[in-house]
């Protein structure tokens, strides 16, 4: 288990609790707007990775004045110590996050089967038409669809998210995306930023106007979604 960051103090990253993040290093998509290249494709010398003991330290330190604790990465479910990190977080009195991008569905049964995460934040790339496409060729649907089945059947609350960008993204594709996911309560689309060190090339923003058209393509399907970081 490589810990590549930490977020010390978030008010954003898990809804409704004061809550720290941690960073995972590693990752099986290779997403081209993704920002967090560090953590996916690091170079040598480039993290410096954090014990973890030193974080069960800062989070005894914390008691008290932290609720939660964000589980991101990277991707967090490719490290088999995931559960008893999660359940150290839980004998500590935090509540856990997990975000990922439901490649193991594995994984995401277990963590949820044994009561270890408290909410789940899960991307959707795209729709299943362009998946693979906007993974950067990597080829895991079918785990995808067994993690957002995993999700909408079992008792933890979750989410769903697409973060949007030129030239992946189009009214047609999130049409198709939302008949996928019809019925979802809690489903947000996030606007791509560039941060100048991406995983791959050749991404663009999109406007406002485009970033509503998408929007508008999604709620017949999921009345409730909403643009989310703008």
């Amino acid at each position: 288990m490589v810990i590549g960051g930490l977020t010390k103090l978030t008010l954003l990253d898990y809804p409704g609790l004061v809550a720290c993040t941690v960073f995972f290093s590693g990752c099986n998509f290779r997403c081209p707007f993704c920002h967090n290249r560090p953590l996916v494709l690091p170079r040598s010398g480039e993290l410096q990775p954090i014990s973890r003991q030193a974080l069960l330290d800062f989070l005894r330190s914390r008691q008290g004045k932290l609720d939660g604790v964000c589980l991101t990465g990277g991707e967090p479910t490719l490290w088999d110590g995931l559960p008893a990190l999660a359940e150290e977080l839980h004998a500590l009195g935090y509540r856990v996050k997990l975000d990922t991008n439901g490649s193991n569905p594995a994984m995401l049964g277990q963590l949820i089967d044994r009561g270890l995460v408290d909410y789940v934040a899960m991307d959707i790339k795209n729709a299943p038409s362009r998946y693979a496409q906007t993974c950067g060729g990597v080829e895991m649907l079918p785990q995808v669809e067994e993690s957002v089945a995993r999700l909408r059947a079992g008792p933890v609350p979750f989410e769903f998210r697409t973060t949007v960008a030129h030239p992946f993204h189009t009214p047609e594709t999130m049409a198709q995306l939302g008949r996928w996911l019809q019925g979802t309560e809690r489903y947000f689309l996030q606007p791509f930023v560039d941060s100048g060190d991406l995983v791959g090339a050749g991404v663009t923003p999109l406007t406002q106007d485009e970033l509503q058209a998408l929007l508008a393509a999604v709620r017949p399907f999921i009345p409730a979604a909403k643009l989310r970081g703008i």
